[in-house]
């Protein structure tokens, strides 16, 4: 019995070599990223392609792609799509009122119109890809936006406003489309079409019970977002929800990450001031799980496809596409109050992309609507973008001073 249960073990386990160059990876990587002062990201698919079977050879494609390391890497995707919806700010679309959503709703229009023409000129004849690579591109990432006009004390500011909206809609809208393309592509017009007003209506549902619990039930409402629980309820409910969600998308024969994504996106909505309790999940998900994830993306990228020189041209003008997609609507910004060169570099930060667009892409890969050359373009329009989009647009838009605090006044 014993001897089975090792069996049963070892074909689950990976190797002692996987485990320790994983774990020295996920820890070190961050570490480097910040002193070159690039996304941490970047290294992690890096170090997993140089440590994969195309280059050094140290770590086998099968240690990522069956057993242990692939339930890390799966998980670590579904924690990456449920911090994706909760980082939505519905406070922020709510206090802006309709003139930044409409004015991000027709910004998200355009870059899906330009998208389809640019992949349509560079020759993506198939139309599910071109559909598929259209909604990818002209997502937007709040992870690359809110952390740039932070740092360049923009938040507050009418550009600061505009982009953030626009990246949250842009977001928000390119990766629903894609996972409702995603049910559509693998099931067509028929019966299994309806599991997505199926899915609706059961989010409206959970969404009208948890509001309703909060209401009725505010003390335990706020246990979940106490610093000290020992129980760490909060992380708890955010992972049961989690699983909750992703098992449904699995009994409707859904793509899972939908479920993750309005996991968090219901979460976020429900309970807006979430913000130690989304930094304590942060930290597990991004100082652990989510770093697997991505080496395991680099472990598994399809170098070889890139060594054709058609692909290569190809990834090269799929970059050009979606950065042009986003900036040549940008100095229509000018007609909401901005200067050229503050529009400008709103469409730069909504040019840069993160983690959330290789998740997609490997949605993609999945069900067959792109293939691997087509997804490796996607994880380097992340690399150039997640790089260059926030230098470029602190040289467009230089930092402005950090607000004055008001002196206290002593009580009379």
């Amino acid at each position: 019995m014993l001897v089975l249960a090792a069996e049963a073990v070892d074909g689950i386990m990976p190797s002692a070599t996987t485990f320790v160059v994983i774990g020295f990876g996920a820890f070190s990587l961050p570490l480097i990223a910040r002193g070159l002062g690039i996304p941490a990201v970047v290294l992690e698919i890096l170090f997993g392609l140089a440590i994969g079977p195309q280059v050094l050879g140290w770590i086998a494609a099968e240690s990522t792609s069956e057993g242990f390391i692939l339930v890390l890497a799966e998980v670590g995707l579904f924690l990456l799509m449920f911090l994706a919806g909760f980082e939505i700010d519905f406070t922020a679309l709510e206090r802006e009122g309709k003139g930044p959503i409409i004015t991000g709703l027709l910004g998200y229009a355009m870059f899906v119109g330009l998208a389809w023409v640019g992949l349509g000129l560079i020759g993506l004849d198939d139309v599910n890809e071109r559909i598929f690579m259209t909604l990818l591109i002209s997502a937007g990432s709040a992870g690359i936006i809110v952390p740039a006009l932070r740092a360049g004390n923009r938040s507050g500011t009418r550009q600061g406003q505009l982009t953030l909206v626009t990246g949250i809609i842009a977001e928000f809208l390119a990766a629903t489309g894609i996972i409702v393309f995603a049910v559509w592509y693998r099931s067509g017009w028929g019966i299994a079409l309806l599991a997505v007003p199926l899915f609706a209506v059961i989010l409206l549902v959970a969404l009208w019970l948890m509001r309703t619990l909060a209401w009725w039930f505010p003390q335990q409402a706020e246990r979940l977002f106490a610093s000290h629980d020992p129980d760490e309820l909060g992380i708890r409910f955010a992972l049961a929800l989690l699983f909750v969600f992703v098992g449904l998308s699995l009994a409707l024969d859904m793509d899972p990450i939908l479920g993750a994504f309005m996991a968090g996106a219901i979460f976020a909505f429900v309970f807006r001031n979430s913000g130690e309790l989304e930094a304590r999940i942060s930290g597990f998900a991004y100082g652990f799980l989510i770093p697997i994830f991505f080496i395991s993306v680099g472990v598994a990228f399809p170098l070889d496809a890139l060594q054709d020189s058609a692909a290569l041209k190809t990834a090269g003008a799929i970059i050009v596409v979606a950065v042009l997609a986003k900036m040549l609507p940008s100095p229509l910004l000018m007609f909401r109050g901005l200067s050229l060169r503050d529009s400008l570099g709103s469409g730069v930060l909504l040019a840069g992309q993160l983690s959330v667009i290789i998740a997609l892409a490997e949605v993609g890969v999945q069900i067959g609507a792109i293939d691997e050359g087509l997804s490796a373009g996607a994880v380097l329009l992340v690399g150039v973008t997640a790089i260059l989009s926030p230098i470029v647009f602190r040289i467009l838009s230089p930092p402005l001073p950090a607000p004055v605090d008001a002196p206290i006044k002593p009580i009379p």
